[in-house]
C-alpha cells in the first residue's frame, strides 16, 4: 500500500505568499503616523522635516527631532516616542499647493516625487487571477475524474476501488449462513487453507485458485464469500465486476492490476467478484470481434490469475448467476478451479434460514416456522428475510407485543400476491365473475390427482392488477414433472376461463396471465421436453437458456417452417384438449362450483380446510399423490 503521501498543493504556496505581504506590510514596520497638511507646513516651516517624498495625493517624510510640542498633539507625540529616533515617520494628504516645491527648495530640503504605489493591489489582483484560473481548472478536472476514476482524479483512475474489509469489520461466520450445507462444506476446505497452509504444502498439494459461486439471485453468494473471510479471519477485498471497465481506455486492465498488488501485500486474504458476468462475458459472444475494453480487462485478468503463486495465499472467489455465458478460458482449471452451485433451499433448509432471520425478532408463542418454509415454496434466501422482515413490521403496525403467526400469513401472501387493495371496489357482476374464476381453479385443483393442494383461496383484489387469486402449496420439494403432472397443471389454469363460459356464457380478461402460463407450458412440452407423439424425441431449442434467470428472448429457431407449423398445431391441440377434460370435470361437479363460489361471494376468503370440508359434504375426497419412490424411479 506504501506509505501516505501528503500532498503539495499550489493553494499552500498562494497562502504563505499572502502571509508574508500581510507581516511586511504590517508586522516588520509601523505604519507612518497621520498629521494634518497644516501640521505638515507648521513643521516645514520650522525646518523639523526631512527626506520628504511627495504623491499626487500625500505627502511622506521624517521628523528631525521631537520638540514639536507645540505643533503636534500630545497623542501624536507620544506615538513617534514610542518607535524611538528611527521611526519618526508621518504622512499627510496632499491638497492643492503650487508653491511647495519652491519653499521645498528655498529651505534646502532634500525631496523625491513617487506615483501612486499599487504594488500590494497588483499582487492582489495577480494571486487572485491565477486562483480563479486554478480553481477552474480542478473543478473541470473533478467533474472528469467523477466519470474516470472517482475521488482520486486522473491520476487515481487506474487504482482498484475494491473495498477493503479487514478482519474485525469481517463479523460474518458460517453460524450466519444456512440453507446451504453443501455449499458450505466444499468452502471449508479453503477456510482451512487459509489457516493452516503448511497442513497442504506439506504433502504437496495446491488450494484452488479460484472459486467460482453460481446461483439465482438471493441465494446468498456474497454473504457466503464473506463468511469464508470471517472464519478464516482474514482481509476481504469486495468489488463488482462493472467497476472495473470505464471510459477510458486501459482502465480496466490498470485496476486488475492494481488490486492484484494490493491482494498480494494484504496475503493472506480474499478476492472477491461480484457479478462476474459483466467482465468475463465469453470473447466469441461479440458478433463484430472486436479488441473492445471489457475485453483488455479480461485478459488481463486471465494474465494476473497464471501469474501469482497459488502459495501465497490470494484466493479469487466470484460470483455470477449466467454462468452459461463466462469465457471458457476463465472456467480452466488453473483459474477458476472450483464450482460451487448454490441451488434453492428445500423445506429444511428454507426452516435453517427463517431461523437465523429470527434471531433478534420477537416471536409468539402461535409461530412454527417449519410451516412458514413449507408456504415458502422456491423461495431463496433473500426472500425470506423480506418475510421476516415484513411480518414484524406488520406486526409493529399493530401494536403488538410479538410477531404472530397471522403475521407471517399475511407476510407470506402480500410478497406472493401483492398488496391488498380494499379501496379497489368491484361491482357485483365483477365481484361474481371473479369468484367463479377462482373457484374453477379451487375445484379443478381438489378433483385431480397429482396436484398441489389449495392453501388459500381469495377474491380481495391484490397488487396492481390481481382481482383474486388461489394459492397451491407443495406438499413436498420437487425436481422432476411427469406428463401427466404437467396435463394436470394446464387444467388448473384453465379452470377459471371454463368456469367463465359454463357459467355467464361469455370469458373475460381475467384469464390473460392463466392463459399465457398455459401457453408455456404446452410450448415447453412439445419443444423442450419432447413430450408430444407426433414432434416425436426431439427438442426445437438450438441456444442454451439461462441456468438461473428466466429469459423473455426466443432461442433461434434452426428447423423448417412445415415443423414450426407442426409444433403450434401439437400446442394448440394439448390446450384443446385439457380444455375439453376441465370442460366434462366442472359439468360433473357443476354443484361444487356453485357451493364454493357462494361461499366466497359471502365470505371472500376460503382457507384450504373450509375448501376440503366443503367438497366432502358433495362426496368429494382428494385424491393423495403418488409415493415419492414410486413416481420418481423413472427417472432416478
Amino acid at each position: 500500500m506504501g506509505e501516505r503521501r501528503w500532498p503539495i498543493s499550489l493553494w499552500y504556496l498562494l497562502a504563505g505568499l499572502f502571509v508574508v505581504v500581510l507581516l511586511y506590510s504590517y508586522g516588520l514596520y509601523e505604519a507612518p503616523q497621520e498629521i494634518s497638511y497644516s501640521q505638515f507646513k507648521a513643521l516645514l516651516n520650522a525646518g523639523k522635516v526631512t527626506d520628504l517624498v511627495l504623491t499626487p495625493d500625500e505627502v511622506q517624510g521624517r521628523l528631525t527631532d521631537l520638540e514639536v510640542d507645540n505643533i503636534l498633539s500630545s497623542e501624536q507625540v507620544s506615538h513617534f516616542k514610542r518607535w524611538g529616533q528611527r521611526e519618526l515617520r508621518f504622512r499627510a494628504v496632499r491638497v492643492e499647493d503650487p508653491k511647495l516645491v519652491e519653499v521645498l527648495e528655498a529651505k534646502g530640503i532634500p525631496f523625491a516625487g513617487r506615483t501612486a504605489s499599487t504594488w500590494l493591489m497588483n499582487i492582489v489582483s495577480w494571486v487572485l487571477s491565477v486562483a480563479l484560473f486554478i480553481g477552474i481548472w480542478l473543478f473541470v478536472l473533478r467533474r472528469l475524474s467523477g466519470s474516470a476514476g472517482g475521488p482520486g482524479g486522473l491520476m487515481a483512475v487506474g487504482r482498484s476501488r475494491a473495498k477493503v474489509y479487514v478482519e474485525s469489520e469481517t463479523k460474518v461466520t458460517f453460524a450466519d449462513v444456512a440453507g446451504i450445507d453443501e455449499a458450505k462444506e466444499e468452502l471449508r476446505e479453503i477456510v482451512e487453507f487459509l489457516k493452516t497452509p503448511e497442513r497442504f504444502r506439506r504433502l504437496g498439494g495446491k488450494i484452488p485458485k479460484g472459486v467460482l459461486l453460481v446461483g439465482a439471485p438471493g441465494t446468498g453468494k456474497t454473504l457466503l464469500a464473506r463468511a469464508v473471510a470471517g472464519e478464516a479471519k482474514v482481509p476481504f477485498f469486495s468489488i463488482s465486476g462493472s467497476e472495473f471497465v470505464e471510459l477510458f481506455v486501459g482502465v480496466g486492465a490498470a485496476r486488475v492490476r492494481d488490486l492484484f498488488e494490493q491482494a498480494k501485500q494484504k496475503a493472506p486474504c480474499i478476492v472477491f467478484i461480484d457479478e462476474l458476468d459483466a467482465l468475463g462475458k465469453s470473447r466469441a459472444i461479440n458478433p463484430l470481434g472486436t479488441h473492445d475494453e471489457r475485453e483488455q480487462t479480461l485478459n488481463q485478468l486471465l494474465v494476473e490469475m497464471d501469474g501469482f503463486d497459488p502459495n501465497v495465499g490470494v484466493i479469487i472467489m466470484a460470483a455470477t448467476n449466467r454462468p452459461e455465458i463466462l469465457d471458457p478460458a476463465l472456467l480452466r482449471a488453473g483459474r477458476f478451479d472450483r464450482h460451487v452451485v448454490l441451488d434453492r433451499p428445500d423445506v429444511r433448509g428454507r426452516e435453517a434460514i427463517l431461523r437465523v432471520h429470527t434471531r433478534s425478532v420477537k416471536l409468539g408463542p402461535d409461530v412454527d416456522l417449519q410451516v412458514v418454509a413449507q408456504r415458502t415454496p422456491g423461495f431463496v434466501g433473500a426472500d425470506l428475510a423480506n418475510v421476516v422482515n415484513e411480518a414484524a413490521l406488520l406486526a409493529a403496525r399493530r401494536n403488538r407485543e410479538y410477531v404472530t403467526m397471522q403475521d407471517f400469513d399475511d407476510a407470506v401472501d402480500r410478497i406472493i400476491a401483492g398488496l391488498e387493495r380494499k379501496t379497489r371496489v368491484m361491482s357485483p357482476r365483477e365481484k361474481r365473475i371473479v369468484a367463479y374464476h377462482e373457484a374453477g381453479h379451487a375445484v379443478v385443483a381438489s378433483l385431480l390427482p397429482n396436484v398441489d393442494p389449495v392453501r388459500k383461496i381469495s377474491i380481495i383484489p391484490r397488487g396492481i392488477g390481481a382481482l383474486g387469486y388461489t394459492q397451491q402449496l407443495p406438499t413436498e420439494d420437487r425436481y422432476l414433472m411427469t406428463r401427466s403432472e404437467l396435463e394436470n397443471r394446464l387444467a388448473v389454469l384453465l379452470g377459471g376461463r371454463v368456469a367463465e363460459e359454463m357459467v355467464f356464457g361469455d370469458v373475460s380478461t381475467g384469464a390473460q396471465d392463466d392463459l399465457q402460463k398455459a401457453t408455456d407450458i404446452a410450448l415447453a412440452m412439445v419443444s423442450r421436453y419432447g413430450m408430444s407423439e407426433a414432434l416425436g424425441l426431439r427438442t426445437f431449442e438450438s441456444d442454451r437458456r439461462p441456468l438461473f434467470l428466466e429469459s423473455p428472448m426466443a432461442s433461434r429457431r434452426d428447423y423448417s417452417e412445415a415443423k414450426a407449423a407442426a409444433i403450434d398445431s401439437e400446442v394448440e391441440r394439448i390446450l384443446k384438449s385439457a380444455h375439453q377434460r376441465v370442460r366434462e370435470l366442472l359439468q360433473a361437479h357443476r354443484r361444487e362450483l356453485e357451493a364454493v363460489a357462494d361461499w366466497l361471494l359471502e365470505k371472500e376468503v376460503l382457507d384450504g380446510d373450509q375448501l376440503r370440508a366443503l367438497l366432502q359434504q358433495y362426496g368429494v375426497q382428494r385424491e393423495q399423490r403418488e409415493p415419492r419412490e414410486q413416481r420418481t424411479a423413472a427417472g432416478s
